[in-house]
């Protein structure tokens, strides 16, 4: 876990956010109190765990809708390459495009990663359920993709019990 993430504490105010979306709007969380809110950080559009994800959390989007929760994801690529992630995979999530990658760093996790040997800098996949009063209600670094978008779901049932 980064120095960031283990500053964000689950109960702690939300940082908040504007960033631009699919279709060409843009997203504030701040203006989306009253509500719980899902974000998720996931590293590339068009990979298979990210792809994997977003059909996921697309599948349950229903449910969420359901209980009032608005989801989304957030990754450094382009409103173009969301865009594009969103028709070929008919996703129902909405995709900010964090390209400046400050939002990512607000959350920290923007962290060093390593692969075949090499070091880089790229996106710890975590998920951060936020309540009705803006607060981190539950927080999941290191987010292993089966099965997660039903565990956000039911802490988001357990949220609103």
């Amino acid at each position: 876990m980064s120095d960031q993430t283990a500053m964000l504490q689950e109960g702690a105010p939300a940082p908040d956010f504007t960033l631009p979306v699919n279709g060409g709007n843009t997203i504030t969380l701040s203006t989306m109190k009253g509500q719980p809110v899902i974000v998720y950080f996931y590293p590339k559009d068009n990979t298979p765990g990210c792809t994997t994800e977003a059909l996921d959390f697309t599948q349950l989007a229903d449910d969420f809708a359901a209980l009032g929760a608005g989801i989304i994801g957030i990754s450094p690529d382009s409103v173009k390459k969301h865009e594009n992630f969103v028709a070929k995979h008919d996703l129902k999530v909405t995709l900010a495009a964090d390209t400046e990658k400050e939002v990512c760093e607000g959350y920290g996790v923007w962290v060093e990663k390593k692969m075949y040997g090499k070091t880089y800098m790229g996106v710890e996949r975590s998920t951060f359920l936020i309540d009705a009063d803006g607060k981190l209600a539950r927080i999941w670094p290191k987010v292993k993709v089966k099965g997660h978008a039903a565990e956000v779901l039911e802490a988001t049932k357990a949220l609103k019990a």
